[in-house]
């Protein structure tokens, strides 16, 4: 890790990462996007459009670096981590959805009057795609860095983790369990971040779950999808579907969530360089496998 910063400079700059977020969406760009695009794209859009923004002032002011410094840049070896990424979530997905439709405990029904469509299907991975990246690039961009950088990872992870999670409390249908689920996918993405030192591996972790479960017919996050034209119908209580939430509501989840962490913690992951969190003379992309951040 880098020499530690000024504590008081470190959080003052996240304090301004943070406004730099807020000042476009209370200044009305996040209704306009809703108004030219509907409100569940138009929004995705705003959050994507406001994170960047946020990142690439943040850099500009305080770094003199240009946005890809937050991890964005893309090799070899963040193509390498995005395929790891996807495959987790993917992976993900499936172990918590599998088993209960094995078990008897859920089954696909017909939604009447949805026929899918290949550009219903396109536009649902594109929705979700840029969902996962503008939330990925906010929560584990400047900010995140700036502290872990700061005061060590867990100082990134923990309070990203728990924001990340106490966002969801709005969505429909949200619950304790639910959002404790969604605080920890936060720390799995927040350590995804501290093996790579880029954002790919956290972003195809979030895509690859995302995704995975409207195929499922099922809510993500709250949030219905009915692209697909079935649902998965449950025999099983709220504890194992997750209710109206959907299955990050369900006990399964808190398992899969484990699962995951030490997915993460094991696989082939490239680590990058970080301008933002390592020593200058890091080399730029190496192999290694760290151990759990202290």
């Amino acid at each position: 890790m880098p020499a530690r910063k000024d504590p008081v400079r470190a959080l003052s700059h996240v304090m301004a990462y943070a406004a730099f977020y807020l000042a476009p969406l209370v200044l009305g760009f996040g209704f306009l996007m809703q108004a030219l695009a509907g409100a569940l794209a138009g929004m995705t859009l705003a959050n994507l459009a406001a994170a960047l923004f946020a990142n690439w002032i943040a850099l500009k002011i305080f770094a003199e670096r240009p946005v890809t410094a937050i991890g964005l840049w893309w090799n070899r070896a963040s193509a390498d981590n995005f395929a790891v990424g996807l495959l987790g979530g993917i992976g993900a997905g499936c172990v918590a959805l599998v088993p209960p439709l094995g078990a008897g405990a859920a089954h696909f029904t017909r939604i009447a009057d949805e026929q899918p469509t290949i550009w219903a299907a396109v536009f649902l991975s594109v929705f979700l795609l840029v969902g996962s990246a503008a939330e990925e690039i906010l929560f584990r961009g400047f900010g995140f860095q700036t502290l872990v950088a700061s005061f060590g990872a867990w100082a990134g992870i923990v309070p990203g983790a728990v924001l990340f999670g106490l966002l969801h409390l709005e969505n429909p249908g949200a619950t304790w369990l639910g959002i404790v689920n969604t605080m920890g996918f936060g720390a799995v993405f927040g350590y995804a971040f501290v093996r790579s030192r880029d954002l790919w591996l956290p972003i195809g972790l979030h895509f690859g779950w995302n995704f995975t479960l409207p195929l499922f017919g099922v809510n993500v996050s709250g949030l219905r999808m009915d692209e697909t034209g079935y649902e998965m119908s449950w025999t099983a209580g709220a504890l194992f579907s997750g209710g109206a939430y959907g299955p990050e509501a369900s006990v399964l989840t808190s398992a899969v969530v484990v699962l995951l962490f030490l997915y993460v913690w094991k696989a082939p992951v490239r680590r990058q360089a970080s301008p933002l969190t390592d020593p200058p003379a890091e080399s730029a992309v190496c192999d290694s496998s760290l151990p759990l951040p202290s």
